[in-house]
This record gives C-alpha cells, structure tokens and sequence, in this order.
C-alpha cells in the first residue's frame, strides 16, 4: 500500500495542487478549481431556461390554471427556497461531494436513505433532461417549417441534440460553462427587454399590481400553480454537485445558490408581472389561454417588431440546449458519485483522462435520452407539427416527474440538515437555520402533496386515467428501489453502505485503516 500511495503523491505533484487528490488516484476525482463563482453560476442557472419557463410555464400557469397572482407566487416560492437555502448552503461547508442531494441525506438521515436518495435523484434529473428533448425538437421542426418551409419531424433534431449534448460532456465543464454562460446571458437580457418595453407600453389597464395582491392566489388551480412554478427554479440546487470542481467549495458554493435563488425569483415574478401588464390582469387567463406558449411572442412582436420577435424565438431553443447541457453534466456527476462509492459498478466512478469528466455517467444519460427519445419517436403517428407527442407528452410527463423527484429531495435534504447539525452536538449555535430548514421542510412536504395529488391537472390526464398513478409512481419505485438496495448493501456489504455519502472522505479512511 505504500508504493501506491506514493505513486499517488507523485502524480499528485506531476498534475499540480489544484487537483484533488485521493487514495485512489485521480482517474477517481473530479479535477478541482475548475470552477469560480461566475461559471458555476452560470451553470446552475441556465438548467433553468428562463425563456422556456417565461414562454412555456407562465402561460399555462395564467391560462390553464387561472392564477392571476403568479408574480406573488414566484415571490412566495423565492422565499422558501432561500429558507431551505440556509440549511443547505451551510451542509455544503461541511459535505463536498459531486452526489450533493443524496450525500446530504445520507450524512444527516443514514447512508440507507442516502441510497434511496441517490436512486430518486439519477431518475428525477434524468426526466427533467429527457423531457426538454421533445420540445427542443418541436421548437425547431416548427423554425424549418416557418422559416425554411422544410417539413421536419420533431424527432430528428432531438436525436442530434442528444448527440451534440453527449459529445459535450467529454469535454471539459470550463467550455460547458462558457458554452451555458453565453446562451443564458444573451437569453436573460432580450427576456429584461420584452419585460421593459411592456411595463412601457402596458395594455388599457395600465401599470396594475393586482397580481401582487394576495387575493389573487385562490382556485382550485393554486395547488398545481405551485408545482409548476417551483420547477422553474429547478437549478440553483445543484451547485453542491461541482463542489469538488470549484475553488474555495467552502464559499463558492454557498454563495452560488443564494444569488441563483434571489435572481430567479426576481426575475420571473418581474417577467410574469411584464406579461400581465402586457395583456391587462383582467384579461391575462383569458389570452393566455386561448394562446398558450405563443403568448410571449405575440405580445413581443407588437412592440418590438418581428425582428425581435424572430430572435427571441432562436433563443428559445439555445435557451434549451444550455438546460440540457446543465442536466447532463448533473447527471453525469451523481452517476460518477454513485460509482465511486459502490452504489453503481466501478467505471462509473472514474473520469475521462483527457478532459476529467465523468465519462461513464455521460455515456449513461446519453444512452437513456437516446432510448426515450427513440420510444416516443416510435409511438408518434401524429402529423409533423402537432404537439401532442414532443410536448404535451415526453416535455410534460417527464418535467413533471422530475421536478416531483427534486420537490421530495429538497424536503430530505431538510430534514437531513437538522439531523447532521444535532448528531454533531451543533444544534444551538446552529438553531436558527434549523429553524428555516424545518420551515422549508414542511412548506416542501405539502407541495409534493399537492403535486401528487393534483398529477393528473399537470399531465393533462382524465381523472381516471392510470397516468395519474404511473407517472408519480416512478419516483415511488426509484425511491423504494433505492431504499431496499441500501438495505442490501447494509446486509452483504456493509463496507460499502458505509461509504455512501462520504465521497473522497471514504478513501483517506480506507488508506487510514491499512496504515494501521
């Protein structure tokens, strides 16, 4: 053991200080000081897609679900996630790890629920990634159409995009982050310009803040509005996840997810507020409705022309790549966590020994998206530009079970906060943000409540349709999969179950404990 571990120290100075270094050698570490505060803050909010939640998910809020107050909401969803926020910023002093949500867990509730986390939280950031394909796709066929008068199946530029996105995440995170950075900026900054140029030129109603009065967030349609809406932030908790790729983790990170949370909060209650002014609070549900996702450009191209118009809708679909690019890499990253620790075979805790990244969770999320792809590709007999299949299907079904993954994260994420902190006889000096993680824990509890229980509202199903059980029970099964998996590993390889959740800390005991 001791010739290994010098030919690690000798590879260690051969490769520099900013690496991380490990008992195992760095084909088992993700390569550190890759990151600073603007590119992970780039990354993290560009799994967001303004533009697709401006034009996707705010008027189906307004017109399907009738919540004048989305603005309010957005506001109100700002504030609990910056409560779980403090909790899980401070665990990210304490924990690095590429696994983030399931080391998390299985730091402060056992490393068994951090199996059953680690399971929900590869299928749930899969779905999310998968799902964006289809509208991708659609979005596009719909350019070759309009603009080319080029009849293109939806299915066709998914499939490249899947190809392109793959081929990205060998390369290194530094050109994806500038890659996300670019998209986003240029994304974000025409959304502040549509938003300026209609609090300019407001509809007859005028400046109105009715869809900040508190009023307006009643209906039968607020419990599915929160659902929703809540995936649009859907990002900024995977800074943890580069934490070993970033310098000074301890900061950074942190940092990160406050300024993620407080600008897309920000930023989407200002975009939603700019689209009812646009229509008029009075009319907004009604226009949204009838309009769907091209609300945003129909309100855009009578006031800023069809230039901007034409734009806007390119940046569209960059604004989905760069979501797809952020997913990848945050699946790629879990897998790799999970392969480090034992929870997936071996290879898939090494990295590409060109660029560092983790190849093996890249190749898998590629190889997932391929096949769902291709399976609702094979289910389409639809006419080419009809929705139905790309988007009211593989985009909603899957984003809807993603973020029902990541809603139930969050939560034990909460509650593994005030776990961690009480184990470690840090209760009192850290009560205060307890407090706030026990806050968010309920308020998140009793969203995923609501999203279950109005899942069908979501997905567009009857209410007797099987899709209203299936759909959700995907989380269930990987969650209970999980479960009995690290139950498994309790039983036949306890030296495994041990390691869940401890990351790179596994290998200095395991190097501790030969040295004995």
């Amino acid at each position: 053991m001791s010739t290994g571990s010098s030919s690690t120290s000798e590879r260690s100075r051969e490769t520099g200080a900013s690496e991380i270094r490990t008992y195992k050698g760095q084909e088992r570490a993700l390569r550190a000081g890759r990151l600073g505060t603007t590119g992970l803050l780039l990354s993290v909010l560009a799994a967001s897609a303004p533009l697709m939640v401006v034009a996707g998910v705010m008027p189906t809020t307004y017109g399907v679900m009738g919540i004048v107050g989305q603005p309010l909401l957005f506001v109100i969803l700002g504030v609990v996630l910056m409560l779980f926020s403090v909790g899980y910023a401070e665990m990210s002093r304490h924990v690095h790890n590429a696994g983030a949500f399931y080391a998390y867990i299985a730091r402060g509730l056992g490393p068994t629920a951090g199996a059953g986390a680690s399971l929900v939280a590869l299928v749930a950031y899969s779905a999310m990634q998968v799902g964006i394909y289809g509208i991708l796709g659609f979005e596009i066929s719909g350019i070759f159409a309009a603009y080319l008068d080029i009849t293109l199946a939806w299915w066709i530029p998914a499939l490249v995009a899947v190809l392109v996105v793959g081929a990205l995440g060998w390369l290194k995170i530094d050109l994806n982050a500038k890659v996300l950075g670019v998209l986003l900026v240029v994304e974000c900054a025409l959304v502040v310009i549509f938003d300026v140029a209609a609090i300019a030129d407001p509809a007859k109603e005028g400046l109105s803040l009715q869809a900040f009065n508190p009023e307006t967030l009643t209906g039968a349609g607020l419990g599915t509005a929160l659902c929703f809406c809540i995936a649009a932030f859907v990002g900024f908790e995977q800074a943890p996840v580069y934490a070993e790729e970033t310098s000074r983790p301890q900061i950074v990170v942190s940092r990160v997810m406050f300024l993620a949370v407080g600008y897309a909060s920000l930023f989407l209650a200002l975009s939603a507020w700019a689209l009812s002014v646009a229509a008029g609070p009075g009319q907004i549900v009604k226009v949204a409705g009838e309009q769907g996702p091209g609300l945003l450009f129909t309100l855009t191209e009578s006031r800023l022309g069809s230039t901007f118009t034409d734009v806007l809708h390119i940046l569209f679909v960059t604004g989905m790549f760069a979501a797809l690019l952020s997913f990848h890499n945050v699946v790629a990253r879990y897998a790799f966590a999970m392969g480090r620790e034992g929870l997936l075979p071996a290879s898939f805790g090494r990295t590409n020994k060109t660029s560092g990244a983790p190849a093996a969770g890249s190749l898998l999320q590629s190889g997932v998206s391929l096949a769902i792809v291709l399976a609702f590709a094979f289910t389409d007999d639809k006419p080419a530009g009809d929705p139905t299949v790309p988007v009211l299907h593989l985009f909603t079904w899957m984003g809807n079970v993603g973020a029902l993954g990541v809603i139930l994260l969050m939560a034990a994420a909460s509650l593994a906060v005030i776990a961690f902190f009480v184990r470690r006889g840090a209760g009192r000096a850290q009560a205060g943000r307890l407090v706030a993680s026990g806050i968010a824990a309920v308020a998140l509890l009793g969203i995923a409540f609501y999203t279950v229980k109005d899942f069908g509202i979501l997905v567009g199903a009857g209410s007797g349709s099987s899709l209203n059980w299936i759909l959700p029970g995907i989380i269930g099964v990987a969650l209970v999969g999980g479960l009995v998996y690290g139950a498994v590993l309790r039983s036949v390889k306890p030296e495994v179950h041990a390691r869940i959740g401890l990351g790179n800390e596994a290998f200095q005991l395991e190097k501790q404990a030969t040295e004995v």
